[in-house]
């Protein structure tokens, strides 16, 4: 084997990881039914438990102690992905390499976008929405 084609092999294998890696994370932040909740939003609910917590009997403080176990943990799902590595910064790899990894498997427009990919991510990474 040529040292291009295993520079070409290394290459495709660094693009399908990219590529994994944003579709999974997308996976985990599909937007559930109902008001979408924001890192800001579920700050503030924090902040206001911690108010509630001063004046809280027993039995009201465990039921705000589970509401912020339940919010921290969707915070860190909100700012956290694979390996640590924020949706943001995922998604800036994979528009660098979701036109060279659709044209080298054929992968169309409407299929990203039947998987969940954004119409703006696919613009900002090259591939056109095209009739076919």
């Amino acid at each position: 084997m040529s040292a291009e084609h295993k520079r070409a092999l290394a290459q495709g294998r660094e693009q399908s990881r990219i590529v994994r890696s944003y579709l999974e994370a997308l996976e985990q932040h599909r937007p559930k039914r109902g008001r979408k909740r924001t890192p800001e939003s579920i700050k503030k609910q924090l902040n206001d438990i911690k108010s509630a917590m001063r004046d809280a009997s027993a039995f009201e403080r465990v039921h705000l102690l589970q509401q912020r176990k339940d919010l921290e943990a969707e915070l860190d799902r909100h700012t956290a992905t694979n390996n640590g590595e924020s949706l943001a910064t995922l998604e800036k790899a994979f528009v660098k390499v979701v036109a060279p990894y659709s044209d080298a498997k054929g992968i169309s427009y409407s299929t990203w976008r039947e998987v969940g990919v954004p119409a703006e991510v696919l613009s900002r990474g090259g591939i056109a929405r095209t009739r076919g």
